[in-house]
């Protein structure tokens, strides 16, 4: 028989028990009925709360193999967490780093294209007063070749003297 049925059973021969005369808290049992149950109870309980003391011992031994187990989580969890952290915080720098050479090199690329506009822009326009000399040069010598073939100077012994220039 269980355990707790056996208390029960001794709550109830007391409860069914004679009351003794002039109290209201004291009664009358049988001792032979009473020191018998109580002996059964008693063989009974040892291996009850061997097993009882066993079950609770297993109990503390998986909480404690689950809180290890929480707290290798949560140790997994905490470097996974520093390392993303890291890689993020790395890769942020990198991407402020790559920003700034990124201008710094369209800010050269700007300056040099600056230069090469000046440099084109001089080069043409000591091109272009070269050509403009040598045009109003140019111009001169046949301004000056229509005045003398209008004088006549061209007619005749043109192979006998210089060319006036």
């Amino acid at each position: 028989m269980d355990p707790l049925d056996r208390i029960d059973e001794l709550i109830a021969i007391v409860e069914q028990a004679r009351s003794v005369p002039m109290s209201r808290n004291n009664c009358m049992v049988d001792r032979g009925e009473m020191i018998a149950a109580l002996d059964e109870l008693r063989v009974e309980l040892p291996a009850d709360l061997r097993r009882a003391a066993a079950l609770l011992e297993e109990r503390d031994k998986i909480m404690e193999a689950g809180k290890r187990e929480a707290d290798r989580i949560i140790s997994e969890g905490e470097a996974e967490h520093a390392r993303l952290v890291s890689v993020n915080e790395i890769t942020v720098s990198a991407e402020h780093e790559g920003a700034r050479i990124i201008a710094e090199a369209r800010a050269e690329a700007q300056r040099l294209r600056d230069e090469v506009d000046d440099y084109v822009d001089t080069a043409l326009a000591n091109f272009e007063q070269f050509l403009t000399r040598a045009l109003a040069s140019i111009e001169r010598g046949r301004d000056k070749m229509h005045a003398l073939r209008e004088i006549g100077t061209f007619a005749g012994d043109e192979a006998e003297r210089p060319l006036p220039f």
